[in-house]
């Protein structure tokens, strides 16, 4: 049986890394080019599965006969989702938002295979930031470790010496909860496991 390439519809080298992690290797890294702004009223979960619907669907529209991972993260406090920090003032923005409070990382994760229906998963983390002083804040937006990043921090860098409690995933707050996409794609024949 021939199985099909896998495609990453991502260009986040962590996702890459995070797949390296667990003995699956893509074919192919094609980034999505979706619009990515949240609809009106739409909570964190349904925002993250819909972009990673959405780019995985666009990615195998254009490659038929592959099969297509997408993957989107977000930050929420509450119902607000929090932006990926583009500037020092989002960032700062976030971080005050996260300072001594839990929140939750959503991750949205969205297999198309060629012969059947997109196969989704969502995972949910929660993760408690001790309360930050301003010289922390300071010291973490000098390090640049925040742009591009959802919620304004990165879990692997610097920040982890913030993080109070995590319950959950921590991969998924990476961006790629391994257990559930190990499964994904093991049912769909690809990676180490699809053998036993």
């Amino acid at each position: 049986m021939t199985v099909a390439p896998l495609i990453l519809a991502s260009a986040s080298p962590r996702r890459k890394a995070l797949l390296d992690q667990i003995g699956v290797v893509p074919d192919k890294i094609i980034a999505a080019d979706i619009d990515e702004a949240p609809l009106k009223g739409e909570l964190p979960r349904d925002y993250v599965l819909r972009l990673a619907r959405e780019k995985a669907g666009v990615v195998a529209s254009a490659n038929p006969g592959a099969q297509v991972l997408g993957a989107d993260t977000a930050v929420a406090c509450g119902r607000r989702l929090l932006p990926k920090a583009e500037d020092e003032s989002s960032a700062r923005e976030c971080l005050a938002l996260l300072s001594g409070r839990a929140h939750r990382v959503y991750t949205g994760v969205a297999l198309a295979t060629p012969d059947g229906p997109i196969r989704e998963r969502i995972v949910e983390t929660r993760v408690k930031v001790r309360r930050l002083s301003a010289l922390a804040i300071q010291e973490y937006i000098l390090s640049k470790e925040w742009d591009g990043k959802a919620g304004g921090y990165a879990i692997q860098g610097l920040f982890a010496k913030h993080i109070a409690g995590i319950i959950g995933s921590h991969p998924n707050v990476m961006g790629l909860p391994l257990y559930e996409v190990a499964n994904l794609l093991s049912g769909a024949r690809i990676g180490a496991d699809a053998n036993k």
